[in-house]
């Protein structure tokens, strides 16, 4: 097959979860409701946050700031499944595949850092609850999440020149249901080793090393809880680390798992199959996780629906108590 330069390269073709036309439609409906829950999901814990004035803290900052990574890193990817889903075609044009990987790149960094920072505010809240609010303040967190975007913006960009550089064939088969970059060097039809050194540089620095904060965050809460003699209060201690617990264990577990263990993820199925539990399951289950165990979020939810149902003028209030809610945590 004659090797095109990759400016004449106009589109790659993804494989897709299934070439099965009689599961198409099921795959359709069953991946457009999933993003739809994801979503509303997610918006809704956006929402009860910046409605709910005793909500304004730094736990409940990074939370809301979660589910809108969380809806910006499934937009990347499924919307443009369910497109090629319901017309039956695989194209990818290489504008959009390069857009992709930019911001799956981009968003899955910023969940990445965002449930370390989510950790180490439970270290803070939990070992040392007299300096948590001159340890946590808005300031600190908002300056904290501006640099990760920074920081993700600039890997990202690399990525993509990076890949810019590369060749590729004419019909291109990337076989994943999305732009997965590793995917897409695999194919390449050049020398891709420096792309492949940057990446697993940068997973390894972006991987580990929150990891490794993770751990040692919650190595102090263990040992902290186990210096505490009442019942009550380790319950709840644990009961709100435990959500945060299932959300990293359900991120990490599954993205670092299709990264480094290539040798033993030999199928194709069984990769897309990882990379749907961090990129589809994760973001959709996080709003159940961190609801469903949090009184103060229930409690949120059901104010916002009571004012919702018995007022729709209040939805506009909503909205501007959220920008509100959003400049006094920066302020």
């Amino acid at each position: 097959m004659e090797i095109e330069n990759h400016t004449l390269i106009t589109e790659f073709l993804i494989l897709g979860l299934s070439d099965d036309p009689e599961l198409q439609p099921i795959l359709f409906g069953l991946f457009l409701f999933m993003y739809l829950v994801t979503v509303l999901g997610n918006l809704l814990i956006i929402l009860a946050v910046g409605s709910d004035s005793h909500l304004h803290n730094p736990m409940y900052f990074l939370l809301s700031n979660l589910s809108f990574i969380d809806i910006c890193f499934i937009s990347t990817t499924i919307p443009k499944m369910l497109v090629n889903m319901q017309s039956q075609t695989k194209d990818i044009s290489y504008i959009e595949c390069v857009t992709q990987i930019f911001f799956f790149n981009t968003f899955a960094g910023m969940d990445n850092f965002l449930l370390t920072l989510m950790a180490y505010d439970r270290f803070v809240a939990i070992c040392h609850p007299l300096n948590y609010t001159v340890i946590m303040n808005p300031r600190l967190c908002a300056l904290l999440i501006l640099m990760f975007w920074i920081i993700m913006f600039w890997v990202s960009l690399i990525h993509v020149l990076l890949m810019n550089e590369l060749n590729f064939s004419r019909g291109t088969e990337i076989p994943h249901f999305f732009c997965e970059l590793a995917q897409v060097l695999k194919v390449s039809n050049s020398n891709n080793h420096v792309n492949n050194v940057f990446m697993y540089v940068v997973i390894s620095l972006l991987g580990v090393i929150p990891m490794t904060g993770i751990v040692m965050s919650y190595s102090q809460i263990v040992s902290s809880l186990l210096r505490i003699s009442s019942i009550v209060s380790k319950y709840k201690a644990f009961s709100t680390c435990g959500s945060h617990l299932c959300v990293v264990s359900l991120f990490y577990g599954s993205g670092l798992g299709v990264y480094f263990s290539s040798s033993v993820f030999q199928s194709t199925q069984r990769r897309m199959v990882a990379s749907l539990m961090y990129t589809v399951i994760s973001p959709m289950l996080n709003p159940f996780i961190y609801t469903l165990r949090n009184k103060d979020m229930k409690g949120a939810l059901g104010k916002l629906f009571t004012k919702v149902a018995s007022s729709p003028s209040c939805i506009n209030d909503i909205r501007n108590k959220l920008l509100l809610g959003s400049v006094r945590q920066i302020l």
